[in-house]
């Protein structure tokens, strides 16, 4: 099953307690303080894992909490630290703080291993014998230790991939990624077949691939949250090419096209600046005696109103799907070798 989004509640562990003691030895009657400081309490730390694809376990279990610090001891000794706790997320996965109604960012896990601390641990208490001074040589007080963070966490995950493949339902898409990858999405001939987002791994001659992402259908009105709007539009945020899939059987697939656009502009303007592509797919719909001439209108239409490559596309026979595959890998190598540059130019 695959979860995007769940609410858990996190707690740090609270700091050991300082220690009041005095030395006692032979002979020395009189020890001074000895009392040792509490240990720290373990932090919750987040690290992404891209052997996860899902946020399945933080559906039900809702409370993580870390050890405490152990108390400090006589002879100067610092209770032991609490243990860590560590909370493995999907890559892609965004963490937000939930206070007096309003998220705020706390870390965007986005590479293996990468290590986020999302609660820290309080701080131990210190002992008696940090209260020492020339005119109280014998102080007979300790600190508590400090409690951990408490946070309630809101976790997004936003697929990571090279193509978001965008389009209304029931426009060919799952049948798409299915022909050119071996994901197997659920494929049927009605709306809203596909409730989930999917990922593929596109092989491109021997040694190259991209990894493309099966968005549920968008419907007019998305960005306001209609159809499967708001549940499925922010995994389209971080892929980094848009592949638009439309039915070339549509009245007007010009609107269709631009509705897609707007939906997207709507809900994120930048994404309206991503690098695209627009596929016509079910060619193999149309009659044989008119399909040369249909194809011919629609490259006309779209170069002239929007100045758009379209590719014309049969999902079910394969037809033109070499070319797509050719084309967008094209595009997701040329956009990582311009961000690649722009990383180069902010570093130096």
């Amino acid at each position: 099953m695959f979860i995007d989004y769940a609410r858990i509640k996190v707690f740090a562990g609270r700091g050991g307690k300082g220690c009041i003691s005095f030395r006692r030895e032979k002979y020395v009657p009189k020890g001074g303080p000895d009392g040792g400081h509490g240990g720290k309490g373990g932090d919750i730390i987040a690290v992404g894992n891209e052997n996860i694809n899902t946020l399945l376990e933080y559906r039900y279990l809702k409370h993580f909490k870390a050890s405490k610090g152990q108390h400090g001891s006589g002879k100067n000794k610092t209770g032991k630290s609490g243990e860590d706790l560590i909370l493995y997320f999907p890559l892609g996965t965004v963490i937000y703080d939930i206070k007096d109604g309003k998220r705020n960012l706390v870390a965007e896990i986005d590479s293996h291993n990468q290590r986020e601390v999302i609660a820290r641990g309080g701080t131990g208490g210190k002992g008696n014998a940090a209260f020492a001074t020339s005119t109280n040589q014998a102080p007979r007080e300790a600190e508590d230790g400090q409690p951990g963070e408490e946070r309630e966490l809101e976790l997004e995950l936003k697929l990571i991939a090279d193509i978001g493949l965008v389009g209304f339902p029931n426009a060919g898409k799952s049948t798409l990624l299915s022909r050119v990858s071996a994901a197997q999405p659920k494929i049927a001939n009605y709306p809203f077949t596909t409730l989930e987002p999917s990922l593929g791994v596109v092989s491109v001659g021997d040694y190259n691939s991209f990894i493309i992402a099966d968005i549920p259908g968008i419907i007019e009105g998305a960005h306001e949250g209609r159809g499967l709007g708001l549940q499925f539009l922010r995994h389209i945020e971080r892929t980094k090419i848009l592949l638009f899939l439309i039915d070339v059987n549509s009245p007007d697939p010009q609107h269709d096209y631009r509705v897609l656009r707007a939906e997207l502009s709507e809900y994120d303007s930048h994404l309206d600046k991503k690098p695209h592509l627009v596929a016509l797919n079910k060619i193999d719909t149309v009659a044989e005696n008119i399909r040369q001439r249909k194809v011919a209108e629609l490259h006309e239409k779209f170069t002239r109103d929007g100045q758009e490559l379209i590719i014309v596309i049969s999902a079910v026979t394969g037809e033109n799907l070499e070319i797509l595959i050719s084309e967008l890998f094209s595009l997701v190598k040329k956009n990582d070798s311009e961000n690649k540059s722009l990383d180069q130019v902010s570093r130096n």
